[in-house]
């Protein structure tokens, strides 16, 4: 069984921090987004290859990934020539005669879906295809997937008004696909999966079924969401390492380098290199990247700083998300919800 994991999406809505780091390897505490996935994957042995659809920046994917060994699967890239969208993407990545079921996830979620359940579904039914579903709390703000009491898939309603909305579940970007399906996608064309292959199913009355999962998933393509799977990491709402058992704990590793006088409030997440010097406050959800500098009576208060960040003698941040190599100078303060992209400078004194 193959599984296709769409990660050539351009992350703009996370941009500056995207510009050098495409969005599946943007870093969630110690390790690349898109390790998440493939460990989820991991839990269906039949999955004997993950194919990366990668556009943006694929080398810079490769160079994280490599064949998968590191990680104990087996894994292939394919670069799309031009965007061919979702379908196109799909149909790309899955070459020119699959057979059997083939496992999609878009690239940008979280979740802690059982996947082989599924996967059974599918088969129960004898599905054509199967697509995992999750409820919302505003259902007028997202297009909304309708099913009957079988759970067979009604209609897909984009954006309702408030007398259309029939259901609370929107698509989870998680499907289970019969590879001999895909030879209703036209080749190297642009393809929305969502627009033009989830109808014809339903045109055609083909076995078309929804998993609905009620349990966690996010979207991690803002930064308010980017944040949000950091807290809910730490306060084990998505039980996940580094805080899998440790959760509302202070993690801080044993390769960081802690003075002295130093306030650390948990939950939060110190890397290894990370130095933190005396007087130092690091408040709860922060996270210190690796070979982070965090100065003398400097203040991070909820802050995401990526590796190599230095913050000077009595900087006072909140809860900012900073790139790669930023700096900040004495006695800087940074409030509100910045995002910094990779070797931004704060200098001394500055009020931001």
């Amino acid at each position: 069984m193959k599984a296709i994991l769409l990660a050539g999406g351009q992350g703009s809505r996370l941009r500056p921090l995207t510009l050098n780091t495409p969005k599946p390897i943007v870093p969630i505490f110690d390790r690349p987004f898109l390790r998440y996935q493939i460990e989820l994957l991991k839990q269906v042995p039949e999955i004997d290859e993950i194919i990366l659809s990668l556009n943006y920046q694929p080398r810079r994917i490769e160079e994280v990934f490599a064949d998968g060994a590191d990680l104990g699967v087996t894994i292939r890239y394919v670069v799309e020539p031009q965007p061919l969208g979702t379908g196109g993407a799909i149909k790309f990545a899955a070459g020119s005669a699959p057979t059997g079921p083939v496992v999609v996830f878009n690239g940008d979620v979280l979740t802690s879906v059982d996947l082989p359940a599924v996967i059974a579904l599918h088969r129960e039914r004898q599905a054509r295809a199967t697509i995992v579903l999750t409820p919302v709390d505003n259902p007028s703000a997202y297009g909304l997937v309708e099913t009957d009491g079988q759970q067979n898939i009604k209609a897909f309603l984009e954006k309702p008004s408030a007398d259309q909305i029939t259901c609370d579940t929107i698509n989870a970007g998680i499907y289970v696909i019969e590879g001999e399906t895909l030879d209703r996608i036209p080749v190297d064309t642009n393809y929305s999966i969502e627009r033009g292959y989830f109808p014809s199913l339903i045109a055609q009355q083909e076995t078309f079924v929804a998993y609905t999962y009620r349990g966690y998933w996010i979207d991690i393509g803002t930064r308010e969401k980017y944040q949000q799977v950091h807290h809910d990491i730490m306060s084990g709402r998505f039980p996940a390492p580094p805080f899998e058992g440790l959760a509302g704990q202070a993690v801080v590793s044993p390769d960081a380098r802690i003075d002295d006088g130093v306030t650390i409030e948990g939950p939060c997440f110190i890397d290894a290199g990370a130095v933190i010097k005396t007087g130092a406050r690091i408040g709860a959800n922060s996270v210190i990247g690796a070979h982070c500098h965090i100065g003398e009576g400097a203040v991070v208060n909820g802050a995401i700083l990526w590796p190599h960040t230095w913050v000077d003698k009595h900087a006072h941040l909140g809860p900012l998300v900073a790139g790669r190599h930023c700096q900040f100078g004495r006695n800087v303060e940074v409030g509100g919800a910045a995002l910094l992209g990779d070797k931004s400078i704060i200098t001394d004194y500055s009020r931001v």
